[in-house]
């Protein structure tokens, strides 16, 4: 039996297992210290991708929106970041029509964000996450930008690649 835990965001009583103590620390930071509000973070915010005809459930960690826009995939981690950059950046550029502007790989303690269009690491570490107030003025200037749907399938593979312990969850 796992020990329990409150969600931070959703209030749901949920189990603490693998990178769910990140996960805790991470929704916290993204409120108290860059500004966001509990209601712009979705949390598991589920992600159907097709393999063989089938359809795979997962769920992204955490979609972190501003003004009603997407504006960060999160994969929260236990292990190495780096690991799991490849994932959250297939997972931002299927989730919705357009790709949300930035994917971010966190244990918590560090972050790696990257650019979701051009697939490059902008910056690390947790002072690189923009904040709420930063987010609004991105967004200003950002337009939806879909990804290109000859590579759809393909990235559906690599998600799907890297995110087996989440699928059919």
């Amino acid at each position: 039996m796992f020990e329990s835990m409150k969600d931070f965001i959703t209030g749901k009583e949920i189990d603490n297992i693998g990178s769910e103590a990140s996960r805790q620390i991470f929704e916290k930071f993204l409120v108290e210290t860059k500004g966001f509000r509990k209601e712009e973070i979705y949390v598991d915010a589920p992600l159907i991708v097709q393999f063989k005809g089938e359809d795979y459930v997962s769920a992204i960690d955490l979609i972190v929106c501003c003004n009603d826009k997407p504006f960060i995939a999160v994969t929260c981690v236990a292990g190495s970041i780096g690991s799991y950059e490849r994932e959250i950046l297939a997972g931002a550029r299927l989730i919705y029509e357009f790709q949300i502007p930035f994917a971010v790989s966190t244990d918590a303690r560090n972050a790696v964000v990257m650019d979701t269009i051009s697939g490059k690491t902008i910056s690390q570490g947790l002072d690189a996450i923009p904040t709420r107030e930063e987010a609004k003025k991105s967004l200003a200037s950002l337009k939806d930008t879909p990804y290109n749907p000859e590579k759809r399938k393909l990235e559906m593979i690599i998600y799907r690649s890297f995110n087996m312990e989440k699928i059919n969850r």
